[in-house]
């Protein structure tokens, strides 16, 4: 074998590896469309490596007997968020926030949309009639849509909408900043969040 053909082989074969690329993944086998990746937790029955994924370790739930007016606050630095019910702390939820090219916009909001079944308008699959993906984890504005196909969004289960159209919701936790700009949470807190906030509840994201 050439020097040339080993070469596009190791191409091709870090192209079939889904977990090597957080926002580009491919689907993993039984996959179904609108579940991509990028967006989605992965199935924990076939997680990626333990080096390049990172459990969540950190977060919990305190308030279920606690009153007060819900807020929230996302900390950005040490990939976060913090649940208060009048000033004391109910919850932790671990992240994964915007990454360098798509940050997370800092400052002070209010959750302006909630949605438990969203789905994103810009990111998903292409899929045909019957619901099989032919094309996986495009974004419509980049990704020419193939003939015969309709757009799928990426489920965004548990939506909290604050900043335009940046929100909280259950996704994928790599471990580090990897959305789109939107704030990714473990399943469970992302509903547990969503159940214990209302619209205009504020929402404070810092550096």
């Amino acid at each position: 074998m050439s020097h040339v053909s080993r070469i596009l082989l190791l191409r091709l074969s870090l192209l079939t590896l889904p977990w090597l690329a957080a926002s580009c993944a491919l689907p993993q086998a039984g996959s179904a469309a609108g579940q991509t990746q990028y967006l989605e937790a992965f199935n924990p029955n076939s997680l990626p490596p333990s080096g390049v994924y990172d459990a969540d370790s950190v977060s919990y739930w305190d308030g279920a007997g606690m009153s007060g007016t819900p807020s929230v606050v996302i900390d950005l630095s040490d990939q976060k968020a913090y649940f208060y019910k009048s000033g004391q702390l109910a919850g932790v939820s671990a992240l994964s926030t915007g990454d360098a090219k798509h940050p997370t916009p800092t400052g002070e909001y209010k959750i302006t949309q909630k949605n438990k079944y969203h789905r994103s308008n810009l990111y998903g699959d292409y899929v045909d009639g019957a619901g099989n993906i032919v094309v996986a984890n495009i974004d419509v504005t980049k990704d020419p849509r193939p003939p015969g196909t309709t757009f799928m969004g990426s489920k965004m289960t548990n939506f909290m909408r604050f900043a335009g159209g940046v929100g909280m919701h259950e996704g994928f936790l790599p471990g580090y900043p990897a959305s789109h700009g939107c704030v990714r949470m473990p399943g469970e807190m992302a509903r547990i969040f969503f159940e214990n906030t209302a619209v205009g509840t504020p929402v404070r994201v810092q550096p």
